[in-house]
């Protein structure tokens, strides 16, 4: 579950009465208004608040600092604002942990949080059922969580970690190699690592890992990104001395990354050119895992960006490949790697009526996700294909985090459902026994509350599962606060899924809703292309009729009604926002993508073209200038109430998209609706450390009570 879902699942948790807000004597702060304007095929468009894009000047420094003056003044006058942040400490202090990653020998490292650490410490477990003990935790790294441990990997022979850590949770990150004896960091440093996985060779001498050059002074968090490459580092070496594998040439602009087999023979290695999924793929074949051959060439599987093809695993020479390649629902084939070509790919598990969401291979069998509908089956299949039944999972919900190896029996994965807290269990796919893993307890009855799923039917006729959370015997007659929440793009699918807050907030008489509409993947590629480049207003129709639907069917009205999305959901929230301002009472954007004329010159978002096009492009300049949220702001227009959410250190979605649309709707805002902005430190496009995630979430949640009357 996204953070956003989290922030969504507690408006109006407390019951408690607020008083009405006279939003006419709100002074919003001042915003100079500039005269630039750009010129797109002869359509003039202007763009005044583009100063706000100069992230280090310091008149961009004093209007955020106004406008976090301005937003905290505000919530501060409601005494409901300590009254949640109390309630969701008392919601997030549980215990959890992430699926465990199992390496050669049965050792497996895991992560858990005790329940209010700012971070989850990293432990290792000796054998499945070994003691665990502590072997990383970031909460000593920096006081109040500001430095974040993102990636890690052990050595396959337990005897180093390379971990990555990130100021503020940005997605630059630095590399660090742990030698676990000592619990002493080597002097390897590496820099500049970002959008990477670690990956090492079976000798653990050393691994892949991918990163850019470094990027000009004063510019990390915004500079556009180019040369993303692919190198090998040996321990004790200096990273000016890594070898590169991939990138660079026609690649210069690609996503790339490695992954060696479980059997440490090969090196799988692919480049993707933007956010759509297809992907190149190659391979190395290393010869001898315990003294590789880490300069061997790699060999073009498919050297065209046709599908997505992603390695889940191999029996010798023979590969295993997740893949859309004329079956958007998704297929398994395989492919002998001496004649490595796309051309001699078998059908071994074929498309479905159902999307496979995931696959990874266990025991010398192929484990496979779907998604029947929006709810995850788990299916067991032979090396041939053969169907050898399902995983029996807890009830109907989301399975996560598929973690196994081809080399051992035993599997780990996570279920969670609206209702039910992330719970990671064990699976031996030969003996079919299933085994809970250091089980979160149950704070409250969950046979109180039901979750249904239900369909709406969009503009074109298209129906879009919603699923809708409420406690049992609600009276649906249009008076209950309703959270409807999506995401729409970029392939990702919106499961079902648990927040602490959910329970808290519906034994209240709140009701929520997530809604898949088209843009994810939650029906595979057709689902995902449906609601991208030209047919992006899909994905707004959809969103329009799941909250039209919430409000014929009396779950709300539209004074009760709030939507909530972040990044490519924030731009959801946006578009929405100018197109049915009327249907809802509050919006609540985070970390959202607001200016699609120029959200391709920053960090990544150049990448981002394959999935919403580039106003570079003559034609979809204006499919892009119809929909984006700050260039249909108009004067004059009573707007939602609105609180956007965003972060000083993402290097995602840079914070100006935020800036710059507040600052457009808090000058275009006609009626006594507030219109503020949150700008969070040391924090990102996905990170908070939990003492500022609460607090985060515990504003959202006043501002969202006080403006629901």
């Amino acid at each position: 579950m996204s953070f956003r879902l989290l922030v969504a699942s507690l408006l109006l948790g407390s019951g408690i009465a607020a008083p009405a807000i006279n939003a006419q004597q709100v002074k919003y702060p001042q915003t100079h208004r500039g005269t630039v304007s750009d010129d797109y095929f002869g359509t003039r468009v202007p763009d005044p608040y583009r100063w706000l894009e100069d992230l280090n000047s310091p008149q961009t420094a004093a209007w955020i600092g106004d406008q976090n003056h301005f937003t905290n003044s505000f919530l501060a006058q409601f005494p409901l604002r300590d009254t949640l942040r109390n309630r969701l400490t008392e919601l997030f202090d549980y215990a959890r942990v992430t699926v465990p990653q199992l390496v050669p020998g049965k050792r497996l490292f895991y992560q858990r949080n005790a329940g209010l650490q700012n971070q989850a410490v990293l432990y290792v477990r000796d054998s499945l059922d070994g003691t665990a003990r502590a072997l990383l935790d970031p909460n000593t790294l920096s006081a109040d969580g500001s430095i974040a441990l993102q990636e890690w990997a052990p050595s396959p022979d337990g005897r180093y970690l390379a971990y990555a850590l990130a100021q503020g949770g940005a997605d630059w990150r630095t590399v660090h190699i742990r030698d676990l004896a000592s619990g002493q960091d080597a002097a390897d440093t590496l820099r500049w690592v970002r959008f990477s996985d670690l990956s090492w060779t079976r000798d653990g001498r050393g691994f892949f890992y991918s990163r850019y050059p470094e990027p000009p002074a004063g510019k990390a968090l915004s500079a556009a990104l180019s040369g993303h490459a692919v190198y090998y580092h040996t321990v004790g070496t200096s990273q000016s001395d890594d070898r590169a594998i991939l990138g660079g040439g026609e690649l210069v602009r690609y996503f790339v990354g490695c992954n060696v087999s479980d059997d440490g023979r090969y090196v799988f290695c692919t480049a993707n050119a933007g956010a759509d999924n297809k992907n190149r793929l190659y391979f190395a074949d290393l010869a001898d895992p315990m003294n590789p051959k880490v300069s061997t060439p790699l060999t073009a599987i498919v050297s065209e960006d046709l599908a997505q093809f992603h390695v889940i695993g191999n029996i010798g020479s023979t590969a295993y490949i997740l893949t859309d390649d004329g079956s958007p629902r998704r297929r398994v084939v395989s492919l002998d790697l001496v004649t490595a070509d796309r051309a001699h790919m078998h059908t071994v598990i074929p498309e479905s009526n159902f999307a496979i969401e995931s696959a990874t291979m266990a025991g010398d069998r192929i484990v496979a996700q779907y998604l029947e509908d929006v709810k995850s089956i788990v299916r067991i299949f032979d090396i041939l294909g053969r169907p050898l039944g399902a995983i029996p999972l807890p009830g109907v919900g989301t399975v996560s985090g598929l973690s196994a190896r081809n080399d051992t029996p035993e599997m780990f994965y996570a279920f969670t459902s609206p209702l039910v807290p992330t719970s990671v269990y064990r699976f031996n796919v030969e003996s079919r026994e299933t085994k809970p893993f250091d089980q979160p307890r149950l704070t409250f009855d969950p046979a109180a509350y039901e979750t249904r799923q239900v369909f709406a039917t969009s503009k074109d006729g298209t129906k879009i599962p919603l699923f809708i959370t409420m406690k049992r015997g609600t009276v649906l007659d249009g008076s209950h606060p309703t959270i409807l929440y999506a995401y729409g793009g970029f392939d990702v699918s919106v499961l079902p899924a648990f927040s602490p807050a959910i329970p808290a907030w519906v034994e209240r008489g709140g009701i929520y809703v997530t809604a898949n509409i088209r843009g994810g993947g939650e029906y595979g590629e057709t689902w995902h292309e449906a609601g991208m480049l030209a047919k992006k207003q899909n994905v707004f129709d959809d969103f329009i009729s799941a909250a039209e639907y919430l409000v014929s069917e009396q779950y709300a009205s539209s004074r009760r009604l709030i939507m909530q999305g972040g990044s490519n959901g924030g731009l959801l929230v946006g578009a929405v926002t100018t197109q049915r301002p009327d249907l809802f009472a509050v919006a609540l954007p985070a970390v959202g993508v607001m200016d699609m004329l120029r959200y391709d010159r920053f960090t990544g978002g150049a990448a981002w073209a394959t999935e919403y096009g580039s106003s570079s492009d003559s034609t979809m300049f204006p499919v892009l200038l119809k929909y984006s949220p700050l260039q249909n702001i108009r004067a004059g227009t009573c707007y939602p109430a609105t609180l956007a959410t965003t972060a000083d250190h993402d290097d995602r979605v840079v914070p100006s998209h935020t800036y710059k649309y507040i600052a457009a709707l808090q000058a275009a805002q006609a009626c006594p609706k507030p219109v503020m902005v949150r700008i969070e430190t040391q924090s990102s496009h996905g990170y908070r450390p939990t003492t500022k995630l609460i607090a985060e979430i515990a504003d959202e949640l006043t501002f969202a009570l006080v403006n629901t009357p």
